[in-house]
């Protein structure tokens, strides 16, 4: 799904013009990236917790050539489902 189809379906849900729903779901994943880059969680009550997690630098290999190589530390963000949505993925897999 992309932005401009959830976009779309704020449009048709809630009766704003095309235009200001894209605005808002904008503006709502803005604040989303903004908290994130800052290196704060995000938690959407029903939906799931963005965390922010930051790898050390550690020794890897390079496959094609088989040299040792140092991986740089980074940060990740990664994505937890609340158990909420856990359950209804469920009731639509039975």
């Amino acid at each position: 799904m992309t932005k401009a189809e959830i976009a779309k379906i704020v449009h048709e849900r809630v009766g704003i013009s095309k235009k200001e729903s894209a605005e808002m779901v904008e503006s709502v994943l803005d604040v989303i990236r903004e908290t994130l880059i800052q290196g704060e969680n995000v938690k959407i009550s029903g939906f799931g917790h963005f965390m922010v997690r930051h790898k050390h630098a550690r020794r890897g290999r390079n496959p094609k050539t088989g040299s040792d190589l140092t991986i740089e530390p980074r940060a990740v963000v990664t994505f937890r489902a609340s158990p909420l949505l856990k359950g209804k993925l469920l009731e639509v897999d039975e």
